[in-house]
């Protein structure tokens, strides 16, 4: 499981790493920016939740189809043509999806003025959610084309070409943000350069490779393939629905931020970018799950399904109980980072975010476990009822309960969090519960 998982873990770690920059380096902008950036990168999140719930349902559709080739010991071409057959599929819903989310973050500066937000940050955001959006297939089609190589249990490719991006992410955002003056914009515009620039190098990896050019995976893809491509929506629109439920609910969460103004918005970036950075790591374990799950029942082996999901489920909970007493324990020192010591605000900034990241590391075990056993829950194709999960957890606690807490018992910003971490360790319980029965 550590083998597949860490280059995973790497991976979504150099992608949020991008991210990071961004905000450091809008951070140093003004407060502002910072705060543009963060509503329009959380809406940008939320949006894109379809397309990218779809480019992951990818991972366990080829996962399966290896396991079986596994049980019939390679014999014949079946098992290849069925992941060749997945994966297009998944790149075909994955465009479809794309087109929607487009239309919406062209039109943010409105949605967001509509849900309450001050004009002026909405459109500072909507700057960045335009220059963004063009990101969104080569993120896809890089999230479907590292489904594959998990399942061929060879993700390293994936992980130094990610690396690779964030090292070159740092001075292409550096120089549109800072030098040439384009703040928000100038993010949105490295963050599309960065993903399509991993996508086309792991495009040539994967071209040139002589095993995955036995694949042929991209020949007459331009046909689309009804059956498959209705097996991937059945499997990954939960996925992105259960996606949708949890971004959708920090986002909500970021956008009622909005309403303590634009310091606590600020301070929110602090804490969703921190806790984001230590989520990465079980989220990676979670996908090594579904691609082990998903590879032993397709060979038949529900024993060892069982125990690849047990051991993730344990190591990702393991590592975020660590992380849990790291954030607690230097919040206020990790707060400082992001904020410029000369900005009017950075005080308050600094302060209020400290606060929220202790709330963010108590939350952090029960965030890594459900995560996990979502994963794992993947790898069997189940995927609707977690949807379900998602929506009592997120939607039926956690932000009904963050806003009582911050407006009736007058808590706050902290308030918002403290409803959060309620929603997730619900989610947690319901999803570890139901691994247990299904796994059994």
């Amino acid at each position: 499981m550590v083998l597949l998982a860490w280059p995973l873990v790497l991976t979504n770690l150099s992608q949020m790493a991008m991210a990071v920059t961004e905000t450091l380096l809008l951070g140093r902008v003004g407060t502002e920016a910072m705060a543009a950036g963060m509503l329009g990168s959380s809406l940008y999140f939320a949006v894109i939740a379809p397309a990218f719930g779809l480019a992951l349902a990818a991972a366990p559709l080829l996962a399966l189809a290896r396991g079986e080739g596994r049980r019939a010991h390679g014999a014949g071409r079946g098992w290849v043509r069925e992941m060749r057959r997945s994966l297009r599929a998944a790149l075909w819903a994955c465009a479809i999806a794309s087109l929607p989310s487009g239309l919406v973050l062209w039109h943010a500066g409105a949605l967001l003025v509509a849900t309450g937000q001050d004009p002026a940050l909405a459109a500072l955001a909507q700057d960045y959610t335009r220059a963004a959006l063009w990101s969104l297939p080569g993120f896809c089609a890089f999230v479907v084309l590292r489904g594959f190589l998990a399942a061929m249990e060879r993700p390293a490719a994936a992980m130094w070409i990610a690396l690779a991006g964030v090292v070159l992410n740092i001075p292409v955002a550096w120089a549109l943000i800072v030098p040439a003056g384009l703040g928000v914009t100038g993010a949105g515009i490295a963050a599309t350069i960065a993903d399509t620039g991993i996508f086309v190098a792991l495009l040539a990896v994967v071209a040139r490779d002589r095993v995955f050019r036995r694949f042929h995976l991209f020949g007459r893809i331009w046909r689309p393939d009804p059956p498959r491509l209705g097996r991937v929506f059945a499997l990954g629109l939960p996925i992105a629905g259960s996606m949708l439920l949890e971004i959708g609910v920090f986002t909500a969460a970021a956008l009622a931020m909005g309403w303590f103004g634009a310091v606590a918005v600020a301070a929110h970036a602090i804490a969703v970018q921190t806790a984001t950075i230590t989520f990465m790591v079980p989220m990676g374990i979670g996908q090594a799950a579904t691609a082990r799950v998903g590879l032993a029942l397709g060979a038949g082996d529900r024993a060892g399904a069982a125990l690849a999901g047990w051991t993730a489920i344990a190591l990702g909970g393991g590592f975020m109980a660590a992380m849990a007493a790291v954030l607690v324990a230097g919040a206020d020192g990790i707060a400082a980072a992001f904020i410029d010591a000369a900005d009017p605000s950075a005080a308050d900034v600094r302060a209020l975010g400290a606060t929220l990241l202790v709330v963010a590391g108590v939350f952090q075990l029960v965030d890594g476990v459900q995560v996990v056993a979502g994963g794992a829950l993947r790898g069997l194709a189940d995927t609707r009822v977690p949807m379900l999960f998602a929506a009592l957890g997120y939607w039926g606690l956690a932000f009904p309960a963050g806003l009582a807490l911050a407006w009736w018992a007058g808590l706050g910003p902290a308030g918002l969090w403290i409803g959060l971490a309620l929603g997730l360790a619900l989610v947690a319980v319901m999803m570890t519960l139901r691994w247990r029965r299904l796994s059994a």
